[in-house]
């Protein structure tokens, strides 16, 4: 059963169990899924990987919500988004580690060849497929620029 399957199937078991906290997070989620499928020329269904994708940014938007919700005194709204980003997380592939980051950027930077920072770009190219959805992208590009600079 594909992701989009189980994101229903868990709607009907919220909606069931009056639990609105999920049932609104994961009915967010779906049209934020059938957004990017209507997006462009052509209706489309998304592959897993894009759904991960669409799943990171809507968790990344709670996230940065909750910070901009306690920064503006709204303890209880910031509460909400990220009681919602992290239900959106269990939908995720496991979070990999720093070191298992930083283990795939030095595999990256040998099969590339790339040194500097002038093949940082040569190196995420590399690097990005194989965590997507599975680690922070601003984090990645970090370890990633420490590791050509030799900052590591």
């Amino acid at each position: 059963m594909g992701l989009k399957e189980i994101l229903k199937s868990d709607l009907t078991e919220a909606i069931r169990s009056r639990d609105e906290l999920k049932s609104g997070t994961i009915r967010m989620v779906l049209t934020a899924i059938t957004m990017e499928e209507v997006a462009g020329k052509e209706v489309r269904t998304l592959t897993e990987p894009e759904i991960i994708t669409v799943l990171s940014r809507e968790a990344k938007k709670r996230r940065e919500a909750a910070e901009a919700f306690t920064d503006g005194g709204h303890p209880d709204r910031a509460e909400r988004e990220k009681l919602e980003g992290e239900f959106i997380i269990t939908y995720l592939p496991a979070q990999l580690s720093e070191d298992e980051i930083k283990k795939m950027i030095a595999e990256a930077i040998t099969q590339s060849g790339a040194s500097g920072p002038s093949g940082m770009g040569l190196v995420m190219k590399i690097i990005s497929p194989q965590i997507a959805g599975k680690a922070d992208g601003g984090t990645v590009s970090g370890l990633v620029k420490a590791a050509l600079t030799g900052g590591n």
